[in-house]
């Protein structure tokens, strides 16, 4: 073992460019030529960074070990999406996400409608965590009745996806964003606190941006009786009251305080089915069997149909193994040294926090536009530049954040990746139309640029003076 390790070397730059095409190409041709599915194409890259640990003379029992030291790494994320499952299953059954949607509904105006379907959308990814579901439910709604005031449905999509990314960049309940928390290895409750630097004035701007917009194209006097219809069958098929709020407000006000996120997640998992059993009259065998099997129904209503047969343990399996190849290909870089290489290549120029910030957005675009999902731009933007914030001595929280700016927001500006493709079909709105509207997106990626080249929220780790400016160990993972 010590003779391998001794004739082992670091990969060249031309090396890991050459696995690193490879890489994107399998990406690219699994999930947008072959309709493969991503973990399988995740899986496939394994062998590849493998063929080149090979030839790097690194044993096979080395790289092993390094993928698995890389899923062990990450699987406190794997116990929280399975709990996230059980929560979204409970809260749509408890009338908890219905009553959320209901009340954001009565805000409805017509004057501010593009600001209400901004917000609707954004407490809707935020109560479920996931932009896909929020876009095919409450989204699908705003298109309608944007279309019934005669707004121009790239406008509408705008506001809608805009939204939708709020959650899926900021919920607890995100599969993107506790996968970030768990590759960038900080706590997921730390990580939503540093990127809420950068979406809080990003909400409040672009809430500004579409009331402004939409008096130029709403008058005063238009039908509002589709969000009608929405409300009433929500009524209908629901107990709605502002008590069921309550379990949302708990659950994220004990996050925001710093209790572990398991046990929370789990309590508001528990609180759901209690709601459930209560208030909505499933029986308590069922209200707990929705946990693991998700919420399930049958409707008149299309839009409730949508919304209402999802989440549970269960929906979140194919994620979990997802997670799995990822963290495994993560740790399986590292190992072979193709991380070492890259953060090298970056240190000569990415040498202050602007050039930093910068880098890590270009990874996790590149991701999105080579290999076609979020999850990858998250690989690339988070595991590429690690090691130079480490080295600068730059908070791993500020890693996270940047990666989600670079890798989750710029998913559905790219026509061909997974998030792009659904908007635009599940809209009825292409990419380039709505593309100039995703002012939340924009937004994002101007702020984090801005911090980054002035300094701004930009932490340090401690750094021990006689260790050659080694930073200390990064806080433990969730």
């Amino acid at each position: 073992m010590s003779a391998t390790k001794a004739s082992a070397r670091l990969p060249s730059m031309t090396e890991v460019l050459a696995v690193m095409i490879g890489f994107i190409a399998i990406m690219f041709l699994s999930i947008n030529v072959l309709g493969l599915p991503i973990q399988l194409a995740l899986f496939a890259s394994w062998f590849l960074v493998m063929a080149l640990g090979l030839k790097l003379k690194i044993s096979y029992d080395d790289m092993q070990k390094g993928l698995i030291d890389g899923i062990h790494n990450g699987m406190e994320a794997v116990l929280v999406l399975t709990t996230v499952g059980a929560l979204i299953g409970t809260w749509i059954a408890g009338g908890i996400v219905p009553s959320i949607i209901y009340y954001g509904l009565m805000v409805m105006n017509p004057q501010i409608f593009l600001f209400a379907a901004f917000i609707i959308c954004a407490l809707t990814s935020l109560a479920t965590g996931t932009s896909f579901g929020t876009a095919g439910t409450a989204g699908v709604a705003m298109m309608g009745i944007g279309h019934s005031f005669g707004i121009p449905l790239p406008l509408v999509a705008g506001a809608v996806i805009s939204g939708a990314y709020v959650g899926d960049k900021m919920s607890p309940l995100s599969d993107t964003t506790v996968m970030t928390a768990s590759l960038c290895k900080v706590s997921l409750v730390d990580h939503i606190r540093s990127m809420m630097l950068v979406s809080a004035p990003a909400i409040l701007i672009a809430s500004i941006l579409f009331v402004v917009v939409g008096f130029f194209y709403i008058s005063g006097d238009v039908d509002t009786s589709r969000a009608t219809v929405a409300m009433q069958a929500l009524e209908n098929h629901f107990t709605i009251s502002p008590w069921l709020l309550m379990p949302a407000v708990i659950v994220i006000a004990l996050l925001t305080r710093r209790f572990p996120a398991i046990p929370v997640i789990t309590f508001g998992a528990v609180l759901g089915s209690l709601c459930a059993w209560w208030a909505q009259g499933v029986g308590p065998i069922d209200a707990i069997r929705i946990a693991y099997v998700g919420n399930a129904m049958h409707s008149d209503v299309e839009f409730l149909n949508t919304l209402l047969n999802r989440g549970g343990i269960e929906s979140m399996l194919s994620v979990v193994a997802l997670i799995l190849f990822a963290l495994g290909l993560g740790g399986l870089m590292d190992r072979v040294g193709i991380l070492k290489t890259i953060s090298n290549g970056f240190l000569s120029w990415a040498n202050n926090p602007g050039r930093l910030t910068l880098s890590t957005m270009l990874g996790g675009f590149f991701g999105n536009f080579f290999g076609g999902a979020a999850y990858v731009s998250l690989i690339t933007a988070s595991t590429i530049t690690e090691k130079s914030y480490d080295d600068q001595g730059i908070d791993r929280r500020v890693l996270s954040r940047n990666a989600e700016a670079g890798g989750t927001v710029t998913t559905p500006m790219v026509p061909w990746t997974d998030g792009g493709v659904f908007m635009a079909t599940t809209l009825g709105v292409s990419t380039m139309a709505y593309l100039p509207f995703l002012w939340y997106h924009m937004l994002v990626i101007a702020i984090s640029l801005f911090y980054g080249y002035a300094n701004i929220a930009i932490w340090r780790t401690k750094v021990d003076q006689d260790s050659t400016d080694q930073p200390s160990p990064q806080p433990a993972s969730f």
